[in-house]
């Protein structure tokens, strides 16, 4: 068996949902939380270095899967020909130990129901097949993604498999590689105590703010995701922390 694998170029990602859009287009599945590509947004840093972050993951595919091993039923299986980590939904039970025993929350499903089954990324092995690429990776307007032989994607992008907040890749052993997002460089010299002071210049309006910690210190909650969190209580919960912000 060849593993195959993703990759992801954070720095080229905008959120645009393009992906997802394709993967549930054309695995039929209806909106709501049972997105197998789920593409998740959040910030760091604080004036005037603030960061946006996007993530489009669907599954790891990982050589040493989590969720196969604490499979009782015997429906998620490792596939012969391309690695890809695939549910027989016929043999699924809805218990969840999946879900609790993967890292990244690759499992899906479309409701918090004890019984709902679950659903997840099947590499698109159908298209693959046919000598097609992955619907996520063919829909990218900005070629964030990569798709081919494991080997061959870490000889072209090195061999990185998380960014900040991914779970540590040692136990699972993703067939992903990421790059993560590179130093940012301003392209024209930036005065932080003009762009204050020009800022408190309202008129009527009054000011915004009165000094650069107001614009640096924020209560807790005041921004709604500061981090990444892949794995979630409820499908609310997911829902809220894929919610396209940016695009």
């Amino acid at each position: 068996m060849t593993q195959y694998g993703f990759f992801f170029d954070m720095n080229r990602c905008y959120a645009c949902q393009a992906c997802s859009i394709a993967c549930k287009d054309w695995n039929e599945i209806e909106p709501g939380a049972e997105k197998w590509m789920t593409v998740y947004e959040w910030e760091s840093g604080t004036f005037p270095n603030l960061r946006l972050h996007s993530l489009a993951f669907s599954c790891a595919h990982c050589e040493n899967p989590a969720c196969v091993a604490v499979c009782e039923s015997g429906a998620l299986y490792k596939e012969d020909e391309y690695g890809a980590v695939l549910v027989d939904q016929d043999k699924c039970t809805g218990c969840r130990k999946c879900y609790d025993a993967c890292p990244y929350g690759a499992p899906k499903f479309a409701t918090d129901e004890p019984d709902c089954k679950m659903s997840k990324c099947t590499m698109c092995v159908d298209r693959l097949s046919e000598g097609m690429q992955p619907a996520c990776t063919m829909s990218c307007p900005l070629r964030a993604f990569d798709f081919g032989p494991l080997d061959e994607l870490i000889e072209k992008y090195g061999d990185v498999r998380y960014c900040e907040g991914m779970p540590a890749p040692d136990a699972t052993n993703p067939a992903f590689i990421i790059w993560n997002p590179r130093e940012k460089t301003p392209l024209l010299p930036y005065d932080v105590d003009e762009a204050i002071a020009l800022n408190q210049q309202r008129g009527d309006l009054g000011t915004m703010f009165e000094s650069e910690e107001d614009l640096k210190v924020f209560d807790e909650g005041t921004i709604g995701r500061d981090e990444l969190k892949m794995k979630h209580g409820s499908v609310i919960e997911l829902m809220r922390a894929t919610r396209n912000d940016m695009a």
